[in-house]
């Protein structure tokens, strides 16, 4: 398996925020920014492996500028570090005013993604190239947080609840 440039699934979302993206005040919700963020590392995971990810675990988000309805809002990602078969991918929210220009950083988020095979069974994944010093630098800090991650996962034990029918067999 061949190893691949952090520069292959690294990727850009653009959308207005429109109404139904609002509270009554005009605010947009916190919940439809990480959606978003939730989709942009997908899209990145996906790239990479070319497999079914499913997202495992998403560090904190604090929302540091607010997202209004007519803002432009966009979800920057990019893979920091690939385990075995697991990958961290960095999501960075950012917000135009459209009439102004103005933009603001809203929001950054690291997500722990899982790809699968076939059988829902975690894969082996293609290894990353960091090919700058930004990308050589996450790629570190990436490594840390993966140590702490995996210290609060085994203070917090679960068990494997029994499968839902995909959906696949739905049809």
């Amino acid at each position: 398996m061949e190893a691949k440039k952090v520069s292959e699934s690294k990727i850009e979302l653009t959308q207005v925020m429109m109404p139904e993206h609002s509270n009554a005040t005009g605010n947009v919700h916190g919940g439809y920014i990480l959606k978003l963020v939730d989709q942009a590392g997908a899209i990145v995971a996906a790239r990479h492996t070319h497999r079914n990810c499913v997202t495992a675990s998403v560090d904190r988000m604090d929302f540091i500028s607010p997202v209004y309805v007519g803002n432009l809002v966009f979800a920057k990602a990019s893979i920091n570090y690939v385990a075995n078969t697991s990958m961290e991918i960095g999501v960075r929210i950012e917000a135009e005013c459209l009439r102004t220009g103005t933009h603001t950083h809203v929001g950054s988020a690291y997500l722990s993604f899982v790809a699968l095979d076939e059988n829902d069974k975690p894969v082996k994944i293609p290894q990353i190239i960091p090919e700058t010093e930004d990308d050589r630098r996450r790629y570190e800090e990436a490594k840390k947080r993966r140590e702490f991650r995996l210290q609060q996962v085994k203070k917090h034990k679960h068990s494997q609840q029994p499968c839902i029918v995909r959906l696949e067999k739905l049809k």
